[in-house]
């Protein structure tokens, strides 16, 4: 493998130079203010908000509201969001342009979940060309300076793949970057990424920056990505789930070092609190925020030795002070334990066939039919 020379390879996205090319990922549920003031904290990037309907962006909900909210330490704020119709798109992008409310603004194509593509939207818009082309070229504009880059996936299954597609259309209306999730929507996030596809996108786009997703489950993996597909960057999603640190892994081995976080149970600990403190902040509410926190647990303390009762109290945590006598119980001189604290985390799935419209896959066209259905895909759910 090679490996990438000392001077770390700059990224620009737009105006956004960023020294590390490494972009959190957008995830539903974890990738709020507090998850990425925690990430900044051990390395560098770009670091995405969790994906936000545009009709609730311009209803103004009070959740969309308060998700795009940045902490005054995010010096580059970062809004995914997903819409399926284009009006409604470049009305959400306006809305944030226009009150300073970002500085990027990526659109989510690669929701693989069956509630989203069953009405068209996620993963299965590309398949739409004329749908898929109306919202991109729409937000471009509406963005004006701000950059505003896609990601997305394959396709739908591998008898209907979008990408090479799509990305052209992308790069033909001025997007900043192409994010491509290197698998399709049938495939979820089981088996191996196909880093090829990354590799084929890159060779077919050359004026447009690409970045690769799919599979980086450590520093080694992101340098390997880039070497082998030659990508201008990397999205990590699922990778650093309950390992913060890893931005840390990523942005010495972007630049040339071979440092990696090999934590203690008590760094772990440590860990864990602070992004428990952060979450009480983010949502002003210690009972919510002890209730999220209960989710990353297992991501944390994976191949750690946890009591199982331990554990299961902590999965359960009530409030901060509970959680600090629950951390005190463990061994923080506890080294870390090597493979079995590293590789896949969270939810893999397994293959399936897409949940689609009635003759979705009859038309590369919209047709009339679909429209009702369309207008019922904005849902809360993110992915790609």
């Amino acid at each position: 493998m090679t490996i990438l020379a000392a001077a770390a390879p700059t990224l620009n996205i737009g105006p956004i130079a960023l020294d590390v090319p490494v972009v959190l990922a957008p995830m539903a549920g974890i990738t709020n203010t507090a998850f990425r003031r925690l990430c900044r904290e051990y390395g560098a990037g770009l670091y995405v908000s969790e994906m936000i309907t545009s009709r609730a962006l311009v209803e103004r909900t009070p959740e969309s509201m308060r998700l795009i909210r940045h902490h005054e330490s995010e010096t580059v704020r970062s809004i995914q969001l997903y819409g399926v119709d284009p009006k409604t798109v470049a009305e959400a992008v306006t809305m944030l342009v226009a009150e300073d409310r970002a500085d990027h603004i990526d659109l989510n194509f690669g929701c693989p979940v069956p509630k989203v593509t069953r009405k068209g939207g996620g993963a299965a818009l590309p398949w739409k060309r004329d749908l898929f082309r109306s919202i991109v070229e729409g937000a471009v504009q509406a963005a004006g300076s701000v950059p505003l880059t896609v990601k997305m996936r394959k396709g739908i299954d591998s008898d209907h793949l979008t990408y090479l597609e799509a990305a052209k259309a992308a790069a033909g209306a001025g997007v900043a970057s192409i994010a491509l999730h290197a698998r399709t929507a049938a495939e979820f996030y089981s088996g191996t990424a196909d880093w090829s596809a990354i590799e084929k996108l890159k060779n077919a786009i050359t004026d447009t920056p690409i970045l690769g997703n799919g599979d980086i489950w450590s520093a080694a993996d992101a340098l390997r990505m880039v070497d082998e597909t030659g990508c201008d960057g990397v999205v990590v999603g699922r990778g650093c789930l309950g390992r913060p640190w890893l931005f840390g892994d990523l942005a010495a081995a972007f630049r040339g070092g071979d440092v990696k976080a090999e934590p203690s149970l008590g760094e772990v600990a440590r860990a864990f609190k602070r992004h428990a403190e952060l979450l009480t902040e983010f949502f002003e509410d210690e009972d919510r925020a002890c209730r999220d926190i209960r989710k990353h647990v297992a991501w944390y303390f994976k191949g750690y030795a946890v009591g199982g009762e331990l554990r299961a109290s902590l999965a359960t945590v009530r409030d901060l002070a509970q959680l600090d006598e629950l951390l005190a119980q463990l061994d923080w001189e506890q080294p870390y334990p090597g493979a079995d604290a590293e590789g896949q985390r969270g939810r893999a799935g397994t293959p399936k066939s897409p949940s689609l419209p009635q003759g979705w896959l009859d038309s590369r066209e919209l047709q009339e039919t679909h429209r009702a259905e369309l207008t019922e895909a904005e849902l809360s759910t993110s992915g790609g």
